[in-house]
């Protein structure tokens, strides 16, 4: 057996390092790429990246590739991403389901943040419910002094208060009856411009 050391990669220009992550994402067929599979596909250390560009995210960022990981997402984000997978589905979305393209997050990433998948859906339905009632208390309340000293509001319903809606409808259009789970070029409105 010959022993050999590898090549010393030392001064390696940023560029090279750069075209040589995007052409791992290129063999791969993908927009981004994981430590994991850099480590399995490129020329380089992951850890090169992380002391060149700082972390690496960076060095993604830097290569015009998308994030692997998502980080300081606030929980409206993450709901309001649920309800988009929800309402596609036209049903509660399964563990199985929540991947690329039709959520932006991943199950586990919803199980890491809540604790649980199941955790996740019901933070979801609570905050949604809490929207609605706090909407019904608003209505119930004696709206000629309010009204003198509220300020205006914008007239378009929130995302929450959509989800409601199309919640109490069951997901389908209820003039047409026309529904995403089984049409998927449905896309529901909270009412037709033309009905």
């Amino acid at each position: 057996m010959k022993f050999q050391l590898e090549e010393l990669h030392r001064d390696t220009p940023d560029e090279v390092l750069l075209a040589d992550l995007q052409r791992v994402a290129h063999v791969l067929a993908a927009d981004r790429v994981t430590r994991d599979q850099y480590q399995k596909n490129g020329c380089y250390g992951p850890s090169t990246f992380r002391r060149r560009f700082g972390s690496w995210f960076s060095a993604l960022e830097r290569a015009g590739l998308s994030r692997t990981r998502h980080w300081n997402v606030t929980d409206e984000e993450w709901f309001l991403n649920l309800e988009h997978v929800w309402e596609s589905l036209g049903r509660q979305p399964r563990y199985s389901e929540m991947h690329r393209p039709l959520s932006k997050y991943s199950a586990s990433g919803y199980a890491y943040r809540f604790g649980s998948f199941r955790r996740a859906l019901e933070a979801f339905i609570e905050f949604t419910n809490a929207a609605g009632q706090n909407a019904g208390d608003l209505r119930n309340e004696d709206s000629s002094t309010e009204a003198k000293s509220a300020p205006k509001k914008s007239r378009t319903p929130s995302w929450r208060l959509r989800f409601l809606v199309l919640r109490r409808d069951n997901f389908t259009c209820r003039s047409c009856g026309a529904s995403p789970a089984k049409h998927p070029a449905v896309v529901l409105h909270l009412d037709h411009v033309k009905p």
